[in-house]
């Protein structure tokens, strides 16, 4: 079988058997695409540990990330543990395969003061009774309220949400579903936005975003990247960087939850995080805040 033949199959695999999101699926199919055209699509048994670490060397002198090249080396070994799971090959090269080290960088984060004036002046524009101001209010709340990840809020329906014990219901990576508590600011910009103003962009389209909760101008289900938009467009100027990733909001509520006191284990159960050690980036960078604010206030700093 060619090697392309069985990347198919592998991606099949990935998001029918496994679930992974379709986010994750497309990044490995970017992957495993550019090691066939590297390869020259032999029979996949003809894949070794030389042709492998050929793809690794020019990924590296091609100036790509240390994460992006340890992401394309997971790709590689996930793909062909699975070929010799599924007996399209006898052994698995990438065994040996090593990926390289990537540094961890600390998440940029808004203090709690900035991010409170941030949602006021959200909440002012929402005065207005415009539907899109109205949703977005309501959405910047529920993103810092819960520190959900943009995906799960965009996909939230309306029968995930439980207003009485003020919780949603997720779906996170893998499909797996968590129920988060959410904050009375964001339960008033909730209801007003599904009170007074879903229904006014429902109103501008063809039905297509059935039982969504949050709305595109044009009333379909709302698309990660308008969210990611919205949130670099209000929040960049807060942290004072126009590079910020789409998980500004989600990196600050995992923040000062854990400045305000709360555990390692419910701050990961809130984000649903399937590992510990990816909650514990957050207490690094809340010692850093501690360091920055001794320095700053301390006269024997």
């Amino acid at each position: 079988m060619r090697i392309s033949e069985a990347v198919e199959g592998y991606l099949s695999h990935l998001g029918d058997v496994r679930r992974l999101s379709p986010a994750t699926v497309r990044a490995y199919r970017s992957d495993l695409v550019d090691l066939v055209r590297a390869s020259g699509d032999p029979d996949v048994r003809d894949i070794d540990i030389e042709a492998l670490r050929q793809w690794q060397w020019d990924a590296a002198t091609a100036g790509l990330s240390k994460a992006t090249a340890a992401r394309r080396t997971s790709a590689a070994r996930g793909f062909l543990a699975w070929a010799q799971d599924e007996g399209l090959i006898d052994a698995d090269p990438g065994q040996r395969l090593v990926a390289p080290k990537r540094g961890r960088s600390l998440p940029r984060v808004a203090t709690a003061p900035a991010l409170d004036g941030l949602l006021t002046d959200a909440e002012s524009a929402a005065r207005s009774g415009d539907p899109v101001a109205l949703r977005d209010h309501a959405l910047l709340e529920v993103l810092y309220g819960t520190g959900a990840r943009v995906s799960e809020v965009c996909g939230l329906d309306l029968d995930d949400i439980d207003d009485e014990r003020r919780t949603l219901r997720l779906r996170g990576k893998g499909d797996k579903e968590r129920v988060v508590p959410y904050g009375v600011p964001a339960a008033h910009a909730l209801d007003a936005y599904l009170v007074r103003g879903r229904a006014g962009l429902v109103d501008r389209g063809d039905g297509s975003g059935g039982p969504a909760v949050f709305l595109g101008a044009r009333g379909g289900r709302l698309g990660p990247r308008a969210v990611h938009a919205l949130v670099s467009r209000v929040v960049a100027p807060v942290v004072g960087t126009e590079s910020l990733g789409p998980h500004a909001l989600r990196h600050s509520a995992a923040t000062h939850l854990l400045d305000g006191g709360a555990d390692l284990r419910s701050v990961q159960e809130i984000l649903g995080h399937a590992s510990l050690g990816t909650t514990q980036i957050y207490t690094h960078v809340s010692a850093e805040r501690l360091r920055d604010a001794y320095r700053l206030a301390h006269p024997r700093a």
